[in-house]
């Protein structure tokens, strides 16, 4: 029978390590703190993100926001 080693960091766990290795810890509550005060994200949301998911996420919503400030800046002009 087939039997999986026990390791602290492979796997699974080591993939999530390493994708979220390019976010400090302070940057990733500044970010939850920011989606769930302005952009009405519940806690358990975001703590249910796979970490690629958030990633993608707070992409599309950062190329809204430049969009947006775009359009409000060519209405001004």
């Amino acid at each position: 029978m087939w039997q999986r080693g026990i390791s602290k960091i492979g796997g699974v766990e080591k993939f999530f390590y390493v994708g979220l290795s390019h976010d400090s810890l302070i940057n990733h509550y500044y970010t939850n703190f920011a989606l769930i005060q302005h952009h009405k994200y519940s806690l358990a949301e975001l703590d249910n993100m796979i970490p690629f998911e958030r990633k993608i996420y707070v992409d599309l919503l950062l190329q809204h926001l430049k969009e947006e400030k775009e359009r409000l800046e060519s209405q001004n002009v």
